[in-house]
């Protein structure tokens, strides 16, 4: 990319089907605007378009992660610098008025004056999300199916009720789904059960999808940031949360408070006159929020060090929310070093052939250490780090 001192700013107001791109000189005098199809050969006529008008310094692209990724990839393939940009305040639409044109400038305008400054998150994190918002549908349409179940069995008939009452989730769904209702003499039951046997095993294939789902999710946060996925309470629901959050270029992180912020876990003042005190933010984004709350539930757990912390402040006075809070600001200080490269990721690696080596079963390497063999194995695939564990397991394994 060529840049200049008098280099050229661009701004693109993204949509579905079409994007309105705009471009001012270095002292702000609009050179031109013009809209373009939402299409590869659209996007390839909006870059040459930008160019013509001379050397650009950056273009501000509203929507990066949404319907303006295909124009972003556009650029940065072209080698043009991308900032992202804000939607429109509703204060500043009230007072300008707002079109595609007029967001275009503006976009152009906050990237020329300086308050356009974060990098766009790297397509790459697409597939990702994609992912993550095919989980989420199959999990809701599980708990759906799971609700429908239990309220048909509350009309059934009592038999029906009395049959299945003391069944646990799994074993309910399991026993409806292997019914034979064609074999029943009472027509009225029979449909009944024809349609929680239909509802089970959609519950059985819904379960079956989500860990699929979960598996790629799994493969595809590791391979991305191996060292997000070594952290305490992370699986991967929650890393691929965190990374869609962040991105996976993480220039994009400024420093560990705006982290936490965009997570809504950063403290805001809220003094006046002699009060001195802070509330939490209740902005950001609240799956990361929620991603984070789920961490500190998994390490109240089964992490002795949380639950000291929990235990320490509880005794000084501390209300259960206050500590959620300084932990989940803690965590997110944590998660931001794994993000941007600067902390060291374990490796379990060695303890699985010096297992075998000494023909040792997983059963027996769980009973000495007093843990499930499921633990054990998860260990020496890295699926659940745990470095005590690990430091008590290569124990015993050299003493074996």
């Amino acid at each position: 990319m060529m840049t200049t001192e008098r280099a050229n700013v661009g701004g693109v107001d993204s949509h579905k089907d079409t994007i309105h791109v705009a471009v001012i000189n270095d002292i702000g005098r609009h050179l031109g605007d013009r809209e373009f199809p939402t299409t590869v050969p659209g996007y390839r006529r909006a870059v040459a378009w930008l160019i013509e008008h001379g050397p650009l310094q950056a273009v501000g692209v509203e929507g990066t992660s949404s319907y303006g990724v295909g124009i972003t990839t556009a650029l940065r393939t072209a080698g043009i610098i991308v900032v992202e940009v804000n939607r429109t305040r509703p204060a500043e639409r009230r007072a300008r008025g707002k079109t595609d044109r007029l967001d275009a400038y503006r976009a152009a305008r906050s990237v020329l004056s300086g308050e356009a400054t974060t990098d766009p998150k790297n397509s790459s994190i697409e597939p990702l999300r994609a992912l993550t918002v095919a989980r989420r549908s199959a999990v809701k349409a599980q708990q759906a199916a799971w609700r429908q179940i239990g309220s048909l069995l509350v009309n059934a008939p009592g038999d029906l009720r009395d049959r299945y009452r003391n069944h646990s989730e799994a074993q309910l769904v399991d026993a409806i789904a292997h019914v034979r209702p064609d074999r029943m003499n009472d027509t009225a039951a029979a449909d009944t059960m024809f349609a929680l046997r239909s509802l089970a095993r959609r519950h059985l294939a819904l379960g079956e999808e989500i860990s699929s789902l979960e598996a790629r999710m799994r493969a595809r946060a590791t391979a991305t940031n191996p060292a997000l996925m070594a952290i305490k309470g992370v699986g991967p629901v929650i890393g691929a949360q965190l990374l869609i959050t962040a991105g996976d270029n993480p220039d994009r992180l400024r420093s560990s408070a705006s982290f936490a912020a965009l997570c809504g876990t950063a403290p805001i003042p809220v003094s006046s006159g002699r009060t001195d005190r802070y509330r939490l933010s209740r902005g950001g984004d609240r799956q990361a929020n929620a991603a984070l709350h789920h961490i500190v539930k998994v390490r109240m757990s089964y992490d002795p060090a949380t639950r000291d912390y929990r235990d320490r402040h509880l005794e000084k006075g501390w209300t259960i929310s206050a500590v959620f809070r300084a932990l989940k600001r803690a965590i997110a200080r944590e998660i931001f070093q794994a993000l941007t490269g600067h902390c060291v990721v374990p490796d379990y690696s060695d303890l699985r052939p010096a297992r075998r080596a000494k023909n040792l079963t997983l059963t027996a390497a769980a009973q000495h250490l007093g843990v499930w063999p499921s633990r054990i194995g998860e260990l020496e695939l890295g699926r659940r780090p745990n470095d005590d564990l690990a430091h008590r397991y290569r124990e015993w394994l050299t003493a074996a």
